[in-house]
């Protein structure tokens, strides 16, 4: 990628296929790109379920190199081999090809226009569904937000490289609404993170109890940042979350 950033290369950047200088200048990118960034939000946790799967067949084509091992080490395989060809989209395509199935858990990915979901069994053996923001926010540690007009949520923040990501979950709020995740640094410089419409029947409201997951980067370190503001277009702060 010396030659230049492609936007297709979140997927490459999102399971730590670049190589350093690829890398670095993937994240200034990202600095300036919120499509990527949205994109990168998306896919946040591939990587992790990825390495976290045992040995499976390499679903390679006949007569290359069909070997069996951990299946975020073929996909870093396949790259090295695509490379020659072409490059960036291969990755999501690869893990939503690969449908690798493995203890109990099944990865699945969209390149376009959708988002990562995980499959697994909980307790009771019945399968449940979690997408990437989700399973981040439930991992972690929320810091709970103060709503306004009964809307309750909070955020699960890591330190990046590039700045900050963030989980968002979000309840009691009906739309039609359109809505930012903003961050806001101590010296008042505010970065809006990701955004979204909320539908009519809402989130975490009677009639549409599932509360909204989110995804979202700010290039603000999270030491630099003061609190984080769901706000709507029109400028209502629905939620605050001081960190």
């Amino acid at each position: 990628m010396t030659t230049g950033v492609e936007h297709t290369d979140v997927g490459a950047y999102a399971l730590g296929l670049l190589e350093e200088e690829d890398k670095a200048a993937f994240e200034t990118h990202l600095l300036h790109c919120g499509g990527c960034r949205a994109e990168l939000s998306d896919l946040a946790g591939v990587a992790s379920a990825l390495d976290g799967l045992g040995p499976v067949r390499d679903l390679f084509p006949p007569g290359d190199d069909p070997e069996v091992g951990p299946a975020i080490d073929l996909v870093r395989r396949k790259r090295a081999a695509d490379r020659r060809t072409r490059r960036g989209t291969f990755v999501i395509g690869m893990a939503a090809a690969v449908t690798l199935v493995a203890g109990g858990l099944t990865v699945g990915t969209q390149l376009a226009g959708g988002s990562t979901a995980q499959l697994a069994r909980d307790h009771s053996g019945h399968a449940s569904h979690m997408g990437p923001a989700e399973q981040f926010y439930a991992d972690g540690r929320p810091i709970e937000g103060k709503g306004v007009d009964g809307v309750t949520g909070g955020l699960v923040v890591e330190s990046k490289g590039w700045g900050t990501h963030a989980a968002l979950r979000l309840a009691g709020v009906k739309g039609p609404l359109q809505c930012e995740l903003v961050s806001v640094g101590r010296a008042g410089e505010r970065r809006v993170m990701t955004g979204w419409a909320v539908p009519t029947a809402g989130y975490g409201v009677p009639g549409s109890p599932d509360p909204l997951y989110m995804h979202g980067g700010s290039a603000t370190p999270l030491k630099e940042i003061d609190h984080f503001e769901v706000v709507t277009s029109t400028g209502k702060r629905l939620l605050t979350v001081r960190v």
